[in-house]
């Protein structure tokens, strides 16, 4: 089953039930999904609905940070839950080390040897990890990795 067939399915669900909070999540990712098909003209499969739900899940962490620096802990608790519902449809992220192995394989490919290729593994890399990983992780790693 597609990723935006289960969110459909998840929204039903969440009527039926009477879940409020969890079905203006879903109502709110469904909206965004059917924005991107209407801006771009395109059908949006599994990779392009993780990115909408990615970009969904960091606009929600800058909020909660900004929310908690103005004191505002009520905004931040509602923020919280909308990232709790986004990151349960995110695929399992995977560990530093696995990142590390990927950018061991990925430089071994590219032939990076130095600060310099940083781009060009970062080329590599994106497609490969887009989903699975922290992407400022792994550009974290990578910069250590040719640095030293």
């Amino acid at each position: 089953m597609s990723l935006k067939t289960q969110l459909t399915e998840d929204m039903k669900a969440a009527m039926k039930s009477g879940e409020k909070d969890r079905l203006g999540v879903v109502r709110l990712i469904l909206a965004a999904i059917k924005q991107k098909e209407v801006d771009e003209r395109v059908e949006m499969t599994d990779p392009l609905v993780l990115a909408v739900l990615e970009k969904m899940v960091k606009q929600r962490k800058d909020s909660i940070s900004q929310y908690e620096a103005a004191g505002r802990e009520d905004l931040a608790a509602v923020e919280r839950y909308e990232l709790g519902v986004l990151e349960a449809y995110l695929p399992a992220k995977m560990s530093e080390a696995e990142i590390q192995a990927a950018i061991d394989a990925a430089k071994a490919e590219s032939n990076a040897a130095g600060p310099a290729d940083i781009g060009k593994l970062m080329g590599v890399l994106k497609p490969r990890l887009a989903g699975k990983a922290d992407m400022g992780l792994v550009s974290q790693l990578v910069k250590k990795s040719l640095a030293g």
